[in-house]
């Protein structure tokens, strides 16, 4: 059985602060399961626990001695906490005319004393508690009371310090994606080859798979720049990515290596067929025409190279030394064609 207890008047306001913190407050840290052992410790109490309240669920972000699970928000004590933004004392649960047919009351465990401080991770936002439990009734003294305050209050401060290192994380991995991404085309840039690929290139040889490079080179794109100026250039440029966006698959890393001249790894193709497909598909898709500024209508087709790990090496150094030939042979054979190699 449930309990009917009013939203908080900022409710809104305040799921955006639990949100804020749910991508690491669910998972017990080690600081905050130092606060609740230390809590249960001094209280001597059956148990204690940091908890945070979404609008359907109490999480547990941290708990000493009897073990809880998560719990529907309607029939958990901490939400009258929540709502009111008090600290909540009842010395008998059994006794308690809103409390006594929670299930957890009545049946086993069968608790009987509870306290619950809420935990303010901002100005007026309430996201939980910090709560002791025990299954005998008992009273709190007024310094007991302040003690528990106190718990509240540093568990406030581990769940905004938790925020901070996770928002400063974020934004250290979005500075890392910046670095190595080009800004005209949203392609990877070089920077991303020995990181990004190595690591793929190594998980597939590690798993006896096959890994497909493939070297693209714009042929007739420097006449375009040298005709028609830079601005032209990247118009082309970027819709040369999006047609290679639109024919490679998602798990596909496209890189552009310079210029006019890209790169993409293909983790686990079935073999030589496959790529060669994906090849046939690109030099289809360049062989339509290049609306270059909205006047000028320009062709730049494709030389491609491929290799396939680890026929073609089983370092990237390699493999990538022997795409570049397969470019240039595909280059003097003629252009608009692709070329495998081995070696």
């Amino acid at each position: 059985m449930g309990q009917t207890v009013p939203v908080p008047e900022n409710e809104t306001e305040r799921l955006m602060a639990v949100r804020s913190i749910l991508p690491f407050g669910i998972e017990a840290t080690p600081e905050l399961s130092a606060l609740s052992e230390l809590g249960q410790s001094v209280f001597s109490t059956t148990r204690a626990a940091v908890h945070i309240v979404d609008e359907d669920w109490l999480h547990i972000a941290c708990q000493a001695g009897m073990p809880f699970s998560d719990c529907s928000r309607d029939i958990s004590i901490c939400t009258k906490v929540i709502t009111t933004q008090k600290t909540l004392i009842v010395p008998d649960l059994s006794v308690h005319s809103e409390l006594k047919d929670l299930p957890y009351v009545k049946a086993g465990p069968c608790l009987r004393f509870y306290a619950g401080v809420p935990i303010e991770l901002d100005a007026g936002l309430v996201v939980g508690t910090f709560c002791i439990v025990d299954t005998q009734p008992r009273q709190l003294s007024p310094n007991e009371v302040e003690s528990l305050q106190r718990f509240a209050v540093l568990a406030a401060a581990l769940l905004r310090l938790q925020r901070a290192n996770f928002t400063m994380s974020l934004a250290e991995q979005d500075l890392k994606t910046a670095a190595m991404t080009d800004p005209l085309t949203g392609f990877f840039n070089r920077k991303a080859l020995d990181h990004l690929v190595t690591l793929q290139l190594n998980a597939a040889l590690r798993d006896d798979q096959f890994f497909g490079a493939l070297y693209l080179d714009m042929d007739g794109f420097k006449a375009i720049n040298d005709t028609l100026g830079h601005s032209a250039g990247d118009t082309v440029l970027q819709e040369a990515a999006i047609r290679i966006r639109e024919t490679v698959r998602a798990e596909d890393v496209v890189i552009r290596v310079g210029g006019d001249e890209f790169a993409i790894f293909i983790p686990r193709p079935v073999g030589p067929e496959k790529l060669g497909e994906l090849a046939d598909r690109l030099l289809v898709a360049f062989r339509e025409p290049f609306d270059a500024d909205g006047e000028h209508l320009v062709h730049a087709r494709l030389s491609i190279g491929g290799a396939i790990a680890p026929e073609a090496g089983r370092d990237l150094g390699t493999l990538l030394r022997t795409v570049d030939k397969a470019l240039y042979q595909a280059k003097a054979e003629g252009r608009d064609r692709f070329v495998c190699r081995t070696n």
